[in-house]
């Protein structure tokens, strides 16, 4: 199965996942010239663990002045959610400054379908 056919399978998972909680982070110019763009979803699984999809085409998205401290967040994320998932969670859905901020915070994502439209397309960070 490859990777195009294994994400409406996923996706479908996501959505019947009990008490999964998530965020959805936006991308934000600093000067706030250009819109804002959902770039990542954190989903926190019934154990707390968690998961974060992508927006694929995010670096062609992102102006070049801020790939290299993205890309710097997003290996920062990878990092702590292994260490300290619950604090990481926490400190993702309530960004308000800086170029990544909160969009949505939410239980099911399935109740929100401009997001859950999202998720077919989104791949694992």
């Amino acid at each position: 199965m490859n990777e195009e056919q294994k994400r409406p399978q996923q996706s479908a998972e996501l959505c019947e996942s009990p008490r999964q909680q998530f965020g959805a982070l936006a991308y934000r110019t600093q000067d706030l010239t250009e819109a804002s763009f959902t770039i990542l979803l954190v989903l926190r699984g019934a154990e707390g663990g968690l998961s974060f999809l992508v927006e694929p085409d995010w670096q062609s998205m992102v102006p070049d002045a801020d790939l290299n401290y993205i890309e710097a967040l997003f290996d920062d994320f990878r990092e702590r959610a292994r260490q300290t998932p619950g604090g990481l969670f926490e400190q993702l859905c309530s960004l308000g400054v800086g170029p990544l901020v909160t969009q949505e915070v939410g239980k099911q994502i399935s109740d929100y379908p401009q997001l859950l439209a999202l998720l077919p397309r989104f791949v694992p960070l």
